[in-house]
């Protein structure tokens, strides 16, 4: 038996947080992908609170890194980002393509910015089908067919501001009662 869970909720709430979180407690080998934000620093000695310019890419087994989005770039828009498709479909879809010897596969986000690749498309669906325990985070207003697809076959968890920080064990738990 095989554990799925998708998270999703409001930008901004938690769910990269939560997510990590969750990998660090099942303490699993984990393959798969993070985004994180990019943030510049106001040095102007102001409020001191950063603005999020883009979105950052790890590869959770080799640590590979790149740019996910960036307000500043050329490729796909969304919203005012600008979708970096190289770096996602070297890093990101190989991040998910490679998850042979893990426990765990992990997909941060797949959301509008993702979903502009083919190949990132198919990567997720060739993940989906596999037997592999799956902990992935969803756009929360996405319509696309694979983010139904997911919402219709994972355990779904809303992550809010009033739960994420207890959130994270009732997620572990999941995995650890299949």
């Amino acid at each position: 038996m095989r554990a799925r869970v998708a998270i999703t909720g409001q930008p901004r709430v938690g769910k990269t947080t939560v997510c990590k979180a969750v990998i660090d407690h099942l303490g699993r080998s984990t393959g798969g992908m993070i985004c994180s934000d990019i943030t510049e620093w106001d040095s102007g000695g102001g409020d001191n609170k950063g603005r999020r310019v883009g979105f950052e890419l790890l590869d959770l087994q080799t640590g590979v890194k790149g740019v996910l989005a960036h307000i500043r770039g050329d490729g796909p828009r969304i919203g005012k980002y600008h979708v970096n498709l190289h770096d996602l479909d070297r890093i990101g879809v190989s991040a998910i393509l490679s998850v042979i010897g893990t426990d765990l596969i992990v997909i941060d986000e797949i959301a509008p910015m993702e979903l502009t690749s083919q190949r990132f498309i198919r990567a997720v669906e060739e993940a989906l089908a596999s037997d592999m325990d799956m902990l992935v985070v969803i756009h929360q207003r996405s319509v696309h067919p694979l983010a139904e697809r997911i919402r219709a076959g994972f355990d779904l968890i809303t992550v809010t501001f009033d739960n994420r920080d207890v959130i994270v064990d009732e997620i572990v738990g999941r995995f650890e009662s299949i």
